[in-house]
């Protein structure tokens, strides 16, 4: 409870607790991401690894050494209580030497997660491939010059697509980790566009022909590791996937640090794909507003996640998506409980921002005075023009014959904001 002092408790998440509803549980449907929380070794660009795990021995038994994370995974997720996990497919095994080596040392892990799920009861809530960790997409996947790569990295997302309809996971996100470019001097957009949307026309072929129900997510980034990188933000995609025509076959995976990236805040992603009917599930973490590159730390303010949850509980909800804390430990904290006090503090930190945007919800104040504020556009003038029964001389003629000028209305933005801080 709030009360308590210990640092290994929840304070806010409760499990079994109703919001609006529906169990605390299900509205966030919390998963652990393998990659930061099991693979990253503590280095960065100017420093060696400090986090001193017994799988990143070099030199080490490669596969004995994935076992050992499945181990240790399955019951970090137990002891933490959180019902989902997420990985790359690269997260899981290492790379063979032949592309069918890679994907038969994969499926041997695989059947090592299997048993874990159905011992622990922990599911998975999405899979992804690692499409930009190789030196072979040092210039993309999909967009990538050369056609040779355009296959491998389909022939990899087939695979993990598959693996992820084998292990029942709810989605498959698509991050185009170097789907972009650097320079416009080496790049043909126009060619490079048409060669990503015939990739995703392809992943939604098979998701069909394999009879996987789950949903396909790509997750927005404006930058990093490339200059500039084509799924740039919520907007960007969405008109993506309209030119291709997947606007009904892909959805969103919205990350926290991604927004500021891209110079909008959490909460505009969110109701951006939301209005759009597209917004599947939400990478919760945070960035540093001193550090302009993505720092992939947990969330610590409920107030900063607050809005963009309100916007989620609006829309109804995730679905079949759910909250996973892509973030990583800071390189100088060593100990392994650490990896405990992140995931509770960012677990509670997103329950606490979830009973205070459930509050503003049933408070119903905020959406009133949205309602109030566009009322006119349900009249008789506002309906003609959006139906498009009006024309511009139509209109002229009704400003002519209103005679009144039409007067400014008060956004009340700071009315509205003290509201807002009444549930914080």
């Amino acid at each position: 409870g709030p009360e308590s002092t210990n640092p290994l408790a929840y304070r806010y998440y409760d499990a079994s607790r109703m919001v609006l509803g529906r169990p605390l549980e299900e509205h966030l449907r919390i998963a652990v991401c393998w990659w930061h929380t099991l693979c990253w070794p503590g280095g960065d660009a100017f420093g060696a690894p400090s986090l001193a795990r017994p799988w990143h021995e070099e030199g080490g038994d490669e596969m004995a050494q994935a076992r050992r994370k499945v181990e240790v995974g399955f019951e970090f997720f137990a002891k933490l209580g959180n019902p989902f996990f997420c990985f790359h497919d690269r997260d899981l095994a290492p790379e063979g030497t032949t592309f069918a080596e890679s994907c038969q040392l994969l499926d041997t892990i695989l059947d090592e997660v299997e048993a874990a799920m159905e011992r622990t009861g922990t599911r998975l809530l999405w899979g992804t491939a690692n499409l930009f960790g190789h030196p072979r997409y040092a210039a993309g996947a999909a967009t990538n010059p050369d056609p040779q790569v355009f296959a491998y990295a389909a022939a990899q997302v087939k695979h993990i697509l598959e693996a992820t309809h084998r292990l029942g996971g709810e989605n498959y996100v698509l991050w185009g980790g170097r789907e972009g470019y650097d320079t416009l001097l080496n790049t043909d957009l126009g060619r490079e566009q048409e060669q990503f949307g015939r990739f995703l026309s392809l992943i939604v072929e098979h998701k069909h022909k394999i009879g996987f129900k789950g949903e396909l997510l790509i997750e927005p980034k404006p930058c990093e590791p490339t200059k500039h990188q084509y799924d740039f933000d919520a907007a960007t995609i969405i008109g993506f996937l309209r030119r291709f025509g997947l606007e009904n076959e892909i959805k969103l995976n919205i990350e926290v640090n991604h927004a500021t990236l891209a110079g909008h805040s959490f909460h505009h992603e969110i109701a951006w794909a939301a209005s759009e009917g597209m917004l599947g599930s939400v990478d919760a973490n945070r960035g540093d507003p001193q550090n302009g590159w993505d720092t992939d730390q947990f969330p610590n303010d409920h107030v900063e996640l607050m809005l963009g949850v309100y916007e989620v509980l609006r829309s109804g909800g995730l679905g079949r998506g759910g909250f996973n804390f892509d973030a990583h430990l800071r390189r100088q904290s060593i100990q392994p409980d650490d990896l405990f006090h992140a995931h509770i503090g960012g677990i509670d930190t997103l329950a606490r921002a979830t009973l205070a945007a459930a509050a503003m919800l049933e408070d119903g104040g905020l959406g009133e005075h949205l309602q109030q504020r566009y009322a006119d556009w349900d009249g008789a003038l506002g309906k003609s023009i959006l139906a498009g029964e009006t024309s511009l001389q139509e209109l002229d003629r009704h400003v002519r014959e209103a005679g009144d000028e039409p007067q400014p209305r008060s956004g009340r933005q700071e009315m509205l904001e003290n509201l807002v801080n009444r549930f914080t």
